[in-house]
């Protein structure tokens, strides 16, 4: 039968690339397999992604999920983008990952999480500060309950009913510290059934994200990933990456995640290089952060740059939590980068160019 996928790209747009989709009609005979989806082509010129005179660039299908806007029977659909020789675009940041996994990293048993927080605008204001209106300062906020605490609810249970129904692993979601601002977490459930690859995970995060702008649209409200959505004594948004390796989770973890954070320290810079444009306006010290000039580790630390949850210190293994990353960071990149610094891979794994980056 004749059907609808959502062909789902990032763009090339600098400093911070922006998802963009296009729609495909397909004819699909029973189960939907990734082989049905064919390649397709779009006018990179207008992406920030190819000359106008030789535009043409490749949208290869990677995964797919159910479309949950349109139906039954309709998907949508997360591509690669690739030149017209077949080589992977500069702006491919997936292609960095399967890299990094095919390196070492899937052997490790990696796995990640990711608490993606984002704000709610109407026009230029943050749900909240609307009509000119000051709020009261924060405390109340956060996961609070009524209409003078909470502003975009609406939205925010639809979107994570479409995650659900899409099959996304989303798995919570709550009001955060400022006004309009919110977050979903993506990763690891203990569901039988899950896909809990680093792959799979990265591409839910980036697959929830175009839901909620594109249901962002029913309802007049732009959800912005900005690092510091809002000037003053207000938190920035964050996307805060839980990760480990089967040695971190396994009994005497503990020591492995104290060296991998020996590590981390040592490479500062080059993480800071890939998570988020304008960081430095939200790692500044205060607002639950440590200043971007710093690298601090501690257990159940909110102000540290990797927090060791109390529950793992307690256990003696599990995983950290990486507190850096902003909200309008590249997960394939942030990911790719935890992965070759936490297990140890060879600086030369990680070949996204500095020129091509997010860097603040």
């Amino acid at each position: 039968m004749a059907t609808l996928a959502e062909y789902i790209w990032i763009d090339g747009v600098k400093p911070v690339p922006t998802l963009r989709s296009k729609t495909r009609v397909i004819k699909v005979e029973g189960e939907a397999t990734l082989e049905d989806f064919p390649e397709w082509s779009f006018d990179g010129s207008s992406t920030g992604q190819a000359d106008g005179h030789f535009s043409d660039l490749a949208l290869v299908p990677v995964t797919f999920v159910h479309d949950p806007l349109r139906g039954d029977g309709n998907f949508l659909v997360m591509c690669e983008v690739f030149n017209p020789d077949g080589t992977e675009h500069w702006s491919n940041t997936r292609a960095q990952l399967r890299r990094t996994l095919e390196a070492g990293a899937a052997a490790q048993e990696a796995m990640v999480g990711f608490e993606q927080e984002y704000t709610l605008f109407d026009g230029d204001e943050p749900l909240g500060f609307n009509e000119g209106k000051t709020p009261a300062p924060q405390g109340p906020y956060y996961c609070g309950v009524g209409s003078n605490r909470v502003f975009g609810r609406e939205l925010v249970e639809v979107h994570t009913d479409a995650c659900l129904e899409a099959g996304l692993m989303v798995y919570g979601v709550n009001a955060e510290v400022m006004p309009g601002q919110w977050e979903f977490q993506i990763g690891y459930r203990g569901f039988e059934g899950d896909n809990n690859d680093v792959l799979t995970c990265t591409d839910h995060l980036w697959l929830a994200g175009w839901l909620l702008q594109r249901l962002g649209e029913e309802f007049g409200i732009r959800a912005s990933f900005a690092n510091k959505p809002k000037k003053g004594d207000w938190n920035g948004a964050g996307c805060h990456t839980n990760v480990s390796t089967k040695a971190m989770r396994s009994p005497g973890g503990l020591e492995v995640i104290n060296g991998a954070i020996k590590r981390l320290e040592a490479k500062h810079k080059e993480h800071i290089a890939v998570y988020g444009y304008k960081n430095e306006e939200r790692l500044t010290g205060a607002h639950e952060t440590c200043s971007i000039h710093e690298f601090r580790a501690g257990v159940s630390d909110r102000g540290a740059s990797i927090r060791i949850p109390l529950g793992v210190n307690k256990k003696g293994y599990g995983y950290l939590e990486d507190r850096r990353p902003g909200a309008n960071s590249d997960p394939y990149l942030v990911t790719a980068r935890l992965l070759t610094t936490i297990c140890d891979l060879p600086e030369e794994t990680f070949t996204y160019g500095k020129e091509q980056t997010t860097a603040a």
